[in-house]
Parts: C-alpha cells; structure tokens; sequence
C-alpha cells in the first residue's frame, strides 16, 4: 500500500466557504434567482383536533396577482406514503406517515389546510389571510397530564429502530440489595427548531422533470421522499442545497413542504417557492417533545452501582411510534449488572416529533447524571470518583468492547482544565457578595450510528494539477466542505489549495443524510475511497508507463508528496504523467461500505462536561461563569472546526439548561410560543468562557479515517453538569428543565 505524507488531516483550516458567506456571495436554497418565481404560503389550522367543514377561497382567489389555492378538495393525492426511517439509513425519510390535506380531518394545530399561489409572496401573504375556514373541533389532549393515564409500550420507537424496551438483569433484586437509593421524576420541556434560515423549497418543473432547491440535511433524502410521494422516478428528480442556514435536526427528515412546493409548481405551470414563516417553523418541521423521566438507581456503600430504572413518558402523534432515545445511552455507559428502561408513549395531537440536537442523550443524560451526582451527595463521595468506579470497558448492555473509549482520560483531563481538585464537596459553602458559586460536571457520550448504506464520493485530477472530489452531502453550517478538502487532499497527496469539493447535489454521487453526528465519518469514508483510488491509479499508471522515471518501480515503495510520486531518488509529478498521456484529467469513484451484520465492538463517543455557575440569593438568577468540556472523537479531521461544533454544542447545553421551552395549552393544543421573539435562546450576553479539551483515539472500527464526529456530543452533559453545579451552589436539587428563577426562589 502507498502513502503519502500527513499534512492535511487534523490542521486548523480556515473554513473554506467563509468568505462566500460572510460576502454574502453564498446562495441559500431561497435566495436561488429562478426566472418567473410564483410564491406559495401555507394556511394553517387554527384547530388542533376536529375536521374541516367547509373552506371558502373565493375571496382569496379573486385578490390580483392570485394563481391558485390549493386545499384538500382540489391538492392531488400523493402517490405514496413511505414509512417513517431516518434518514440515515438512506432511504425516503419522511418526517411523518401522514401527509396533509389528503381529507378533511386536522389532527394538530397548524396543520397545513391550504395553500395560496400569487405572483409575489406579499400577496400570497395576504391572500392567505382572506381563506375562510370553518372547523368541527373535538377536544385535544396535548400534554403529559392530559395524556398519562392512557399509554402504551410502543414495540419500537424511533422511527422502528429502537425497542420500547431494554431489560438486563433483575431490577428488583438489584435495587433490594443497594446500599443507597436514590429516586426522581425529571420533567423537560418541549423544544423547537429556530434555524437562521427557515425550511423553504423552490420548484421548477421542466416537462416531467422536476428541480428542486431544498434546505435540507440530505438532497438524495429529499428526491427519495419526494420521489415516492408524486410517483416520480428518482430519475427525473434533482435537488440541490449548497448552503444550509442550520438544521439541527429539523432538516433530517423530510417535511411536506417539499412535495407541497412541487405540486403547486406544477399547478400553476411556473417555478414555485414555498418558504415557512417563523410561526410554521414551530408547527411544521417537528420539534423535541415534552417528557417525563422517572430514574431510580441503587449503589453499594462503596459506590458501585447495583441497579437503573429508567422510564420515560412522552406523547407521539397519531400516526407515528416515535420518542427520543433518551433511555439508550443510560444502558450502556456504566458497569451495573440489573437495567430496566421503558418507553411509554400517548397519542396526541401533534405532529411527529423529529431529531433535535443530541435527540434523546441530551435528555437522557440529564436524568442520569443528575441521578450520579445526588448519589455522590449521599455517599460523601467525589462525582468524578463515582463515575471513575462504575467505569466499563464495555458496552454494559451487549457486553462487546468499546470500539474505542477515552473516556478515563476525558475525566481526567477536563477535571485537570477546570480545575476540579480541592473543590469543597459541602452546597452552598463558596460566596462572592450576594452569588452563591457553585460547580458540577457530568458524563457525555453519544453513539456512533453508521449509516445502513454504502456511501460514494467522486475524485477528479486535472492536468494541470488542481483537484476536485465530489459528493452529494449539503454543508449546513458544520464545515463539511472544508475538512473534505482536507480528507481529499491527503488522500490524493496534493496542496489543500490545489484541492475543491463539491457538494450539495443529487447529481453527484449519493450521501445520505448528515444526521446523528455521522456525517464526518461516512463522508470521509467516500471522500478518502475515491482520493487514494484516484492516487492508487495514476501510481499504477506511472510505474508501468516506459517514459515514466518511476517505470519498473513497486507500487508499494512509492509515496505521494505536493502531487509528486517518488519511489527513492526518482519522480515524476502527477502533472507530467498526464500531459506526456495528452490525459487532460484521470478520475475515480470511491465507496465505503459501513459494517454489516452483527459488529462485535460497542461504538460511542465520550467526554466529560464541567461547569461552574453563580446563583443570586436573593433573585434566583443564575449565571454559568465558565464550561469546560473534554471529548474524545476518534480522529479529528480539523481542531479549528471541531472546536466550533463542540463549543455551540455546550452553549446549546446552557441554553438547554436555563431558558428554551415551549409549551402546549392544554385547551386549545397550541404552542404558547409561536415565534422566535417569544421562545428564549442563549445569545452571547448569556456565553460564558468555554474551554474544549480534544482526545483523539485510535479507531479502526467506526470507519478508515476512525472518525467519531462531534456535532451532537458537545451538548450532552452540558444541561446535568449545569444543574449539577446549580445544586452545590444553592443545596436545591431541580429536576426539570429549563431551571427558571421560580425553581431557585
């Protein structure tokens, strides 16, 4: 095998795709100029439960500038409906099996009922405002109290992934026999997704082919989805979505605006944008829902865990099984021999609930660690020390070893930045002034989840020496194309300013979705397939070409280094090799195949959240002063970007922590907050000093690169750490989030 000198893995690159935006040179999928745009804009349902009985557009329709209003009497039916699969596994993906306006029920408020069509988006607007509507409304049942006494144990959730169920062990026996219990109800707040570029799509039908402009985690899920829902081959089908202004998880799955944008286009015989206003974003692209978590855990005197119980209460909508996962990691992290984790689900009227950030760990953790860290208050023990003994080299469920780990180290370091050692176990014993400080930390992990398909990438080297590798991901916001240009540079042994990536196109070759931390794994995998397939070729091309220096030359005695192969004393440049050829470019596909089959490893991220706060006695504020976070990610691809993502991953954490919720009404089944004016998000006035560790791994399982990823992992632990450290400032223990001055007073 050849290789080619390390340079480009790893280094701090400035973002490739910085300039673009911060010039605003960068098109988002709304700003694409596409000559004779007619403007969509979806009427919702002001109901949540109950149907539609009748609904007048005629004023609507006669507004100047009006194309067309679509509603369930006259929207084509969809060809399909596909299941409910996340769209890492590479298929349709959409974000719920119900699509609207198929008949006249509405089973949650803002469901989509019309749609209006006007030749600029004003109108639309005001168009929309004229559509009559008169509704048949029953009774909603949105919230865990409205929901409790009627629940189910789904047989999987997460879109069919993950059992309603995971035992090991016997519970009871194990709680009996502990030493110290400890027992608590954590109670979360609904989240909603508020990316600075709201969900939006424009379609342009060209004959029987349709074009779309979609911000979207994954374009091939978008032509997949959109595919089986009109009946269209994916053949005639191309998304597109360069840029992406966030996602976080609302843009995983696809959401029916999509195909809803196509239809219209199609309706009204010219391109179509369809963008959501900031009040749809909280009623159309899923959110994380509201959920109860009941965690009871038992210790020896010594401090080794004996049992977990861990149960959770949800709703999920009609049509869909789905909860976070946030029972999963709780079974695994720990060596503890008894487990018990249920998911308990009630029909609601809601949408689907969808991905967001860390979907299920940010949740689940908090109730864990939280749990830890009151068990060290009983036991007298240090958090970190606790955490030290139940430390398993395997994962506790399967009992298969880790891939990899570094968590041992992750403690240990992060407690060595923050500064942990001689920390005063005793609440409320430090002050300054009036603020009572306070410091806490907590366990983070998230899994790495391949993704259930191959994934393929394009490399391409031109005469001249300048390279471009292709592939079908969009970047929204993690700087995919920038350590891509890394991976393909160091991979085809070339300058990163000789090397360009492309991306964000169905033309190109297939990605799946980027979701779940899993991006940079699998993207690398393909990028680095196709780089070293296209070195391997042009090596085997000069040591068995006669005018080549390198003629004769074995293969595996050859390295690459600035786009020159040299085997001893001899060279030739891959720019010679080809002009001698009258080659004006060579080029190679390259696929990664994730594991199949039943992988004998146990595969996760790991790191440790610290965080000192300082409380207000007298007003109950609270203010996190300073985080510091270790990680251990496998191999990491860019310091710079990774940081970044583990950074605002910690920020969300706090936000997380002290201030996003959202809730439903319980008599009407709407959101309380509706916009982002309203729904509170950490900005920089709330940032403390974050200080991120990085412990690169050795990991040969997860992928080539050994590539763990970091987009979810940052936020995990970061909620529990908080209120971790909220408690030994002030001696109160909160179990709900977000932690408000009222819980503190």
């Amino acid at each position: 095998m050849t290789t080619t000198t390390p340079s480009a893995i790893g280094q701090p690159l400035d973002r490739v795709d910085g300039r673009p935006k911060v010039t605003g040179h960068a098109r988002y999928s709304a700003e694409i100029p596409v000559p004779d745009t007619a403007y969509a804009y979806v009427v919702g349902s002001r109901i949540a439960a109950g149907r539609v009985t009748d609904i007048d557009v005629s004023a609507a329709r006669a507004e100047e500038g009006v194309l067309a209003v679509l509603t369930h009497r006259n929207l084509p039916r969809i060809a399909e409906q596909p299941p409910l699969i996340p769209s890492l596994a590479g298929t349709a993906a959409p974000g719920q099996t119900f699509f609207p306006m198929q008949d006249d029920t509405v089973h949650y408020a803002g469901q989509q009922i019309a749609v209006v069509i006007a030749d600029t988006w004003e109108r639309a607007q005001h168009a929309a405002r004229l559509v009559r509507v008169s509704y048949a409304e029953s009774t909603p049942v949105t919230t865990l109290d409205q929901g409790r006494d009627d629940t189910y144990v789904p047989e999987k959730i997460f879109g069919g992934w993950i059992p309603g169920r995971i035992e090991r062990g016997d519970v009871a026996a194990g709680l009996a026999e502990a030493d110290v219990l400890v027992d608590g109800t954590f109670t979360y707040a609904a989240n909603n997704h508020n990316p600075i570029e709201p969900a939006c799509t424009t379609a342009q039908w060209e004959g029987d082919e349709l074009l779309l402009y979609d911000t979207t985690q994954g374009v091939n899920a978008t032509q997949m989805t959109v595919s089986r829902l009109l009946g269209l081959p994916m053949s005639k089908i191309r998304v597109m979505g360069h840029y992406v202004g966030g996602s976080f998880g609302c843009k995983a799955m696809i959401h029916a605006h999509s195909a809803l944008a196509a239809m219209a286009a199609r309706e009204v015989g010219r391109p179509v944008k369809l963008v959501l206003t900031r009040e749809q974003m909280f009623t159309s692209v899923g959110h994380r829902e509201e959920q109860e978590q009941h965690l009871t855990m038992g210790a020896t005197r010594d401090g080794r865990l004996t049992a977990i119980r861990h149960h959770k209460l949800s709703p999920t909508s009609h049509f869909d099984d789905w909860a976070e996962p946030s029972i999963g990691v709780s079974s695994e992290i720990y060596a503890c021999p008894n487990y018990e984790g249920v998911y308990r689900l009630f029909r609601a009227n809601t949408m689907t609930p969808t991905f967001m950030r860390a979907p299920g760990e940010a949740s689940g953790m908090y109730a864990l660690e939280c749990s830890m860290d009151e068990l060290a208050h009983e036991l007298g023990m240090d958090p970190v020390e606790l955490r030290l003994r139940n430390y398993t080299d395997v994962d506790a469920m399967s009992g298969r070893p880790w891939s990899s780990s570094g968590q041992r180290e992750c403690y240990e370091r992060g407690a060595r930045r923050f500064g942990w050692a001689g920390r005063d176990p005793r609440p409320g014993t430090r002050r300054e002034g009036n603020w009572l400080i306070g410091t806490g930390m907590a366990a983070a992990c998230y899994p790495v989840a391949p993704p259930a398909n191959p994934q393929r990438a394009r490399a391409r080297l031109y005469a001249d020496g300048t390279a471009v590798v292709q592939a079908a991901t969009p970047d929204f916001g993690t700087g995919v194309a920038t350590v891509m240009t890394q991976v393909a540079a160091e991979g085809l042994g070339v300058s990163v300013d000789r090397c360009r990536f492309e991306n964000g196109d169905t033309d190109l070759p297939n990605i799946a979705a980027a979701v779940g931390s899993a991006g940079a794994g699998m993207i690398s995998a393909a990028v680095h397939a196709a780089a070293t397939g296209l070195r391997e070729q042009l090596i085997k091309r000069a040591v068995t070409d006669p005018r080549s220096p390198l003629h004769g030359a074995d293969t595996v005695d050859v390295v690459v280094r600035d786009g020159v192969m040299i085997a001893g004393t001899a060279t030739d440049a891959y720019t010679e090799l080809l002009q001698r050829n009258f080659q004006p470019d060579a080029e190679a596909s390259g696929q990664w195949s994730p594991p199949s089959g039943d992988v004998p490893y146990g595969m996760m991220t790991f790191g440790a959240q610290f965080a000192e706060v300082a409380v207000d006695a007298e007003l109950g504020l609270v203010r996190v002063r300073r985080m510091t976070g270790a990680f251990a990610p496998g191999r990491v691809l860019n310091a710079r970007t990774a940081r970044s993502q583990l950074t605002g991953g910690m920020l969300w954490g706090l936000g997380q922590a002290l201030l996003e919720a959202n809730y439903m009404n319980p008599d009407t089944g709407r959101w309380v907050n509706s916009n982002l004016g309203e729904y509170l998000v950490a900005v920089n006035a709330d940032a403390p000093d974050v200080d991120v560790e990085l412990i690169e791994v050795e990991d040969s399982i997860v992928n080539p690169l050994g590539v763990k990823g970091v987009g979810e992992i940052g936020q995990v632990g970061a909620a529990a750490a908080i209120a971790n450290a909220v408690h030994h400032a002030t001696g109160r223990r909160v179990r709900k989030l977000p932690i408000t001055i009222e819980d503190l007073l």
